[in-house]
């Protein structure tokens, strides 16, 4: 099959995309490259001209979810700190919503023994989130918009489960349909487990 020619950083994308899309309906962990050269056309030699290894597709396919997460939330618009963390929730669940791939991805690498340079992106994508938690939480404080005791730890890594469980159980269900109407109802549970004003 003769496909158009697609400079190398467009195939890398489209190999990106292809994973993301299979992971949807494949364990991730079972995916194998012959796999994600049928979903895209073309040969594993063509796969492999652009990749050396099925390490480096993962690493290519963490590293464009912790850019696309990353550009989604710096694309926030400016607003009051609790406003900010719920925009960023919807941001977070849109993201999911539209990529069911992407959380598979995530937790099948976390659930690796021992340390990988994929292990390395996702941890690196986890804890700068939640900085920046934490970071619109410690504003939230001094603005006076939730209690000055607040526990920013605890409250940063409560507003992490909740997210995270929320896409657990999504994940489980194997239906997103009412995360996003979900994820306001604990947003609000939210704000009030944290005392917001």
């Amino acid at each position: 099959m003769n496909r158009p020619y697609l400079s190398a950083d467009l195939r890398r994308a489209e190999t990106v995309a292809a994973v993301v899309q299979l992971a949807a309906s494949h364990d991730p962990a079972a995916m194998t490259t012959s796999q994600i050269a049928a979903a895209m056309g073309v040969s594993q030699g063509a796969l492999f001209r652009h990749f050396p290894d099925k390490q480096s597709i993962w690493l290519a396919v963490l590293e464009w979810t912790s850019a696309e997460l990353d550009a989604r939330f710096d694309a926030l618009p400016a607003a009051a700190p609790l406003d900010r963390l719920a925009a960023m929730v919807d941001a977070h669940v849109a993201f999911v919503v539209a990529q069911p791939g992407v959380p598979r991805i995530l937790f099948g690498e976390l659930q690796r023994a021992g340390d990988t340079p994929t292990k390395a992106i996702v941890r690196r994508l986890m804890a700068g989130y939640r900085q920046r938690v934490a970071d619109e939480l410690v504003v939230a404080r001094s603005d006076g918009a939730i209690p000055a005791d607040t526990d920013i730890d605890a409250a940063t890594m409560l507003f992490l489960a909740m997210v995270q469980g929320l896409v657990m159980q999504a994940l489980a269900m194997d239906d997103f349909s009412t995360t996003a109407a979900m994820a306001r109802r604990l947003f609000a549970r939210f704000r009030a487990a944290v005392g917001a004003a």
